[in-house]
């Protein structure tokens, strides 16, 4: 049976579960991130609440919408660009680093796992990723200083891709943009393949996802679910935390002893 876990029983039993464990995963949200000073999408105040998405389509089919999706990107570049890994970040590229976990899923895009350690082959980026820029046309890479050089150049413009004359977006998936298909697999095998799947910081409402979790605790893992609200997968789970994702991990970001 599901239990509420406080701090001090939280760090006992994922010492337990990490030692019993062959084959951990991690699945990680906005949660994770929080400590590093970004804001979440869904809790009040949260990014949401202050700019409705600019879906897919739109980004493709009007200029306008372009041009205010990079608008909007650049606001919050300038204002989380000091963000530095957090102690949930750094225990799992310790735990990783030790063998203790096999891999993470995440939903994050603020590309904090990699800043702490991990490495690509490790890590499944299901959203992508919003340190770069790809042309949605033929793919080539830009780097976010160059477009945001010509956006200001061309006075809140919105750069096309000089290769193909396609449209530049954010390395990121948008609503309605179909989700990578190599990540999708690469987290499905994670799932399928553990013993146990710990979701740190992710509301599991977002679709497909949010289907990870289930897709594990199906084929026998165990589940650990840390994060501030409820889910609803929080009766799957071993035991569930509403501590700080931080305090509950601070304990693995050390070498072990």
């Amino acid at each position: 049976m599901t239990f509420e876990a406080d701090l001090k029983t939280a760090q006992q039993e994922l010492t337990a579960l990490f030692a019993e464990a062959h084959h951990a995963v991690a699945f990680t949200g906005a949660g994770l991130s929080t400590e590093c000073g970004i804001p979440d999408f869904r809790s009040p105040g949260g990014l949401w609440s202050q700019n409705k998405p600019i879906p897919f389509q739109d980004f493709l089919a009007h200029r306008a919408a372009r041009n205010e999706a990079w608008r909007r990107k650049f606001a919050m570049d300038t204002a989380f660009s000091g963000a530095l890994p957090g102690r949930g970040h750094v225990a799992l590229a310790r735990l990783l680093e030790e063998g203790r976990l096999a891999g993470i899923i995440t939903q994050n895009i603020d590309g904090l796992h990699q800043a702490s350690g991990v490495p690509d082959a490790a890590l499944v980026e299901l959203h992508g990723n919003g340190t770069y820029a790809t042309c949605l046309d033929c793919g080539r890479r830009y780097e976010l200083a160059w477009v945001r050089e010509r956006f200001e150049a061309a006075g809140g413009e919105a750069p096309d891709c000089p290769a193909c004359g396609g449209a530049v977006k954010s390395a990121t998936i948008s609503f309605g943009q179909a989700m990578p298909e190599q990540e999708m697999a690469r987290a499905a095998a994670l799932s399928e393949d553990c013993d146990l799947f710990i979701v740190l910081g992710s509301s599991l409402v977002v679709y497909p996802a949010a289907g990870f979790p289930l897709i594990a605790r199906r084929n026998g893992a165990r589940l650990v679910i840390l994060n501030r609200e409820p889910t609803d997968f929080d009766p799957f789970a071993e035991f569930v935390a509403r501590d700080d994702i931080g305090d509950v991990l601070a304990p693995f970001a050390c070498p072990a002893l």
